[in-house]
Order: structure tokens, then sequence, then C-alpha cells
């Protein structure tokens, strides 16, 4: 009896310490969030992703009931940082204090030149900076399993993924156009569709745990459910998720 009785304590105690640890990161996103005012498209859009994720990290802190549930929480309220930076570097702004790695952006790669690319009769565009021609911010991370590349696009081309919880076929040509040879992206269009090159997150996701996530690699798991309660996204338009077009881009 007392030995289920200390495990309890223990599990309590690990709950209370990964919501502390979560609320952190929030309040400090709410700061952000409510102290900035967006001065071009490109800042006001990075902002309004930001308050997106402090709204849903709000909603799963609130709802958490294990470790790994908090710590779910902190990494939405951090991908909620990685935002604000990107709109403080657009305004011209000193990006801030450095944010702790989220799940999987390492190994995803970062967008190192500027391209555009034909894609199903329309001009999609990334940069490594922004620009009124690449107004959508992505911090670089997993989309439902698959890795997408930090950086400022023509379009936010991943979206009808984060909604659905799945990649349409043309994903795999559109990243293969946009992203090939380029020296910032690990991997191929086959290690894309395959959810990116496991040999890439070595030394790179394992890392992020000394930030104190362990348990984080549970995000993809959670993905799914974060981003269906996603507010922001959940009045996009997208509608179910099923037979989805995003711009022209048939998924």
């Amino acid at each position: 009896m007392k030995s289920q009785q200390r495990g309890s304590t223990h599990s309590a105690t690990q709950l209370d310490d990964a919501k502390a640890d979560a609320r952190q990161a929030i309040e400090r996103l709410g700061g952000q969030v409510y102290n900035l005012t967006g001065t071009d498209e490109p800042s006001r859009q990075a902002l309004a992703d930001a308050a997106e994720r402090y709204t849903a990290a709000g909603s799963q802190i609130d709802q958490a009931a294990t470790p790994v549930q908090a710590r779910l929480a902190k990494q939405t309220a951090l991908e909620g940082l990685y935002y604000i930076r990107a709109a403080r570097v657009a305004m011209g702004m000193d990006p801030g204090p450095d944010v702790p790695t989220i799940d999987g952006q390492k190994a995803a790669g970062a967008v190192t030149e500027s391209r555009e690319v034909e894609f199903e009769g329309r001009k999609v565009a990334a940069s490594p900076t922004p620009s009124s021609r690449t107004p959508n911010y992505y911090p670089g991370g997993r989309v439902a399993g698959r890795p997408v590349p930090a950086g400022w696009y023509s379009e936010p081309w991943w979206k009808p993924a984060l909604v659905a919880g799945a990649w349409g076929l043309g994903s795999m040509m559109l990243f293969s156009t946009m992203f090939s040879g380029m020296a910032g992206v690990p991997y191929g269009a086959e290690a894309f569709a395959a959810g990116g090159d496991p040999n890439a997150d070595q030394g790179a996701d394992a890392g992020d745990q000394s930030q104190g996530d362990a348990g984080d690699q549970s995000y993809d798991q959670g993905d799914q459910g974060y981003d269906s309660g996603d507010s922001g996204f959940g009045d996009s338009g997208f509608g179910d998720g099923g037979g989805m077009d995003f711009g022209g881009m048939d998924f």
C-alpha cells in the first residue's frame, strides 16, 4: 500500500512539474502575443500563427492529465515562440532570447536559398528571409509525420496536411520540385514521403531531450489531436480534410 502511495505521489509530482514547465513557456508566449503588433504582411501573419499556438497551448495545458500531455502543451508554446521570433525579424527587431529546439526541427532542415517553382499552374516560392512574396513562416518540424523545412513561403503548403492529419499525393511532387539539391534540406522526396531521413535525427532530436523535454517524441502522435483542435485552422475553409483543394493543390 505504501509503495502504491509513493508511486501515486511521484506521478502527481511529475505532472505538476511538467505543467509548471509548460506554463512558463505559455506565459512567455502570451506576453509577446499581447505586446507586439505587426507592421507588414509577414509579421502580421507570424503573429497570427503565434496567437493560434498560444490559444492551443492554453487549451492543452488545461486538459493535461499526464506529464506527456503537459509536454505537448509546452511544445505548442515553443512553436509559438518561434513565430514570435519570426515576426520580430520581419519587423527589423532583435529576435529576442533563444528558444529551445522543438521536436523534429533540426532533422527537418531549413530553406537556405530563394527558390520559385511552377506547380500545378502557379508559382510557389521559398526563401530564408521574409518578404511580401514569402510572408508565411514555418519554424521547421514534422507535420503529419513528415518533415517541413524552416523558412518563409509564398503559401502555407503544409496546412492541408496539418488540418487533415495526412498528406496528399501532390505534396511529394511539390517537395521534390522545391527542395531538390538544396543544401539545408538533408533528404529527398522519397525520404519526405517516408517521413524523412531517420539518420538525420541522430544527435539532433535526441539532443532535444536535454532541454528537459523527455517524452516529446510523443508529440507527433499527438499532432492530430492538436491540429484538429486548433481553432485558427479549423475555420480556414479547408473543410473536413477530404478532397481538399488548396490554392490549386489537390489533396
